[in-house]
């Protein structure tokens, strides 16, 4: 076979479409082996700094050895010691102190791989919840923009996929953004709510630590509160066995999972409504809806949500299982499974945002249709209100349920036998029994009046619930984001 070069190499592999196809390169990177590896190296330095600190014999000639060579990481080397010492944590020790020959000895100094390993899952965990959440702060403000234009625009509302009573356009996008505001909350707490490992030793009882430090606890103590401190949190777990609790991978899974689901539902929402052809998503000049049906405009954009929201969705699943068999301080089954769920989860959530966020700033609404769709089945739901009228002008009510019933039931078999146009208005029209109310019916039938407080309700809502959750991210709202492939 012939040697393949570097390009032609990368395309003869398997890549996951997660990165080559969809996410942001923010998202990519967070992931990638030089944030892992680099994040590992400032750990070794953090660690070293605060031993100096409280008074281990570690000079400045070392440190400054180490930061100088926090992201010259030989990655050839790495590999080549992993593969002789079968142990990734050890193979970048050796690399890291290769290049720093003076502070080889005190590298990785009273730690073990999880102090590394876990502090930097903990950090990648919560820079993740930091991209996600701007993300997620835009499609709320982009789709409380079209509420708000749209919250006075009567429309039918379904219950079972059936008409049901009259609702607004943006009314409907409300119950939309109080699933993401939702979201919104849950993932700021997941993000707070996560803690460093910091600096525990083998089984979490710091017994290295005290070694090194001769039995003074108090040193122990401060060393985690330093290293914690170094890495951007405020707190560390008390008690841990080797690994910090995998309980908190089922906290942050569940998390986007939930937001997984939010996304789903409003995608399908906008799959229906484009079939009905009230609402579609953005569509570009010179897309191609199908190969074989040059007229048709698939919502690709909401499928593609749905398709990633489902697989974020099942993925919650796997720390489900993990969590749920480390043997007392660990066992080593979590560490696979967790290099491709962790990752995964908040790479699809990117995904799906970011492609939400480009719906929602095009999303393109047909009045007409909207109103045709009302005067087919307005009439049925009139009429309540032209008994109520007819009563009001002296007539019985049992009698004009009655009349009622039968133009009804005339006007459906129109409708569903004959695929003609509801004529129960021109019916009521044509009846000199309902002459009394004949100069009302257009009033009766106005579709503002059977909307409710749906545009009072938009409006309170996105004034006090909405927009104020907003406020933290306005430096970071940004502009339109374009489609990925």
């Amino acid at each position: 076979m012939a040697t393949l070069g570097a390009e032609e190499d990368a395309l003869a592999r398997y890549r996951s479409p997660l990165v080559s196809r969809y996410a942001s390169a923010e998202m990519g990177f967070n992931f990638s082996e030089r944030k892992k590896f680099g994040t590992w190296r400032r750990l070794w330095l953090y660690l070293a700094q605060a031993e100096k600190s409280l008074g281990l014999p570690i000079t400045d000639e070392q440190i400054k050895e180490m930061e100088a060579n926090l992201d010259n990481i030989d990655f050839e080397m790495a590999a080549e010691e992993e593969k002789k010492l079968r142990h990734d944590v050890m193979a970048h020790v050796h690399t890291f102190a290769h290049c720093c020959p003076k502070a080889a000895a005190i590298i990785h100094l009273g730690a073990t791989s999880c102090y590394v390993g876990d502090n930097t899952d903990l950090i990648v965990l919560r820079d993740g919840f930091n991209l996600l959440l701007p993300k997620l702060a835009r499609v709320i403000s982009r789709l409380a923009d079209f509420a708000e234009k749209h919250a006075d625009m009567p429309t039918l509302g379904f219950t079972h996929y059936q008409p049901a009573q009259l609702t607004t356009v943006g009314k409907r996008c409300c119950l939309w953004i109080q699933d993401l505001c939702m979201d919104l909350q849950n993932l700021e707490r997941a993000r707070d709510d996560l803690r460093f490992r910091g600096v525990k030793g083998t089984t979490g009882t710091q017994a290295s630590f005290l070694q090194l430090f001769e039995g003074d606890h108090k040193k122990v103590e401060e060393l985690d509160r330093l290293v914690t401190a170094k890495a951007g949190f405020k707190r560390a777990y008390m008690v841990t066995g080797q690994t910090y609790s995998r309980k908190v991978d089922i906290e942050v899974l569940s998390v986007l999972a939930s937001l997984g689901a939010s996304i789903h539902k409003i995608c399908t929402d906008i799959r229906l409504l484009a079939n009905l052809k009230e609402i579609e998503e953005p569509f570009e000049k010179e897309q191609i809806g199908s190969s074989a049906m040059p007229y048709k405009r698939n919502p690709m954009r909401s499928e593609r949500c749905c398709s990633l929201a489902r697989h974020l969705m099942t993925l919650v699943l796997d720390p489900l299982q993990t969590a749920s068999v480390q043997w007392f301080e660990r066992t080593l089954d979590d560490s696979a499974n967790r290099r491709v769920c962790l990752a995964e989860a908040f790479l699809t959530a990117d995904i799906i945002l970011s492609t939400l966020q480009n719906i929602s700033e095009g999303l393109v609404v047909y009045p007409k249709v909207i109103e045709r769709r009302i005067r087919q089945e307005l009439p049925f739901m009139a009429t309540e209100n032209i008994i109520m009228a007819m009563v009001k002008a002296g007539g019985n009510r049992q009698d004009c349920h009655e009349k009622i019933r039968v133009l009804s039931q005339q006007a459906a078999a129109v409708v569903k036998q004959e695929g003609g146009d509801n004529d129960f208005i021109a019916r009521v029209r044509a009846d000199p029994y309902f002459s009394p109310i004949h100069k009302q019916l257009e009033s009766l039938l106005d579709p503002s009046s059977f909307t409710g407080r749906a545009p009072q309700q938009v409006a309170k809502f996105l004034k006090e619930e909405v927009r104020p959750v907003l406020v933290p991210y306005q430096s970071k709202m940004g502009g339109k984001i374009e489609l990925a492939l």
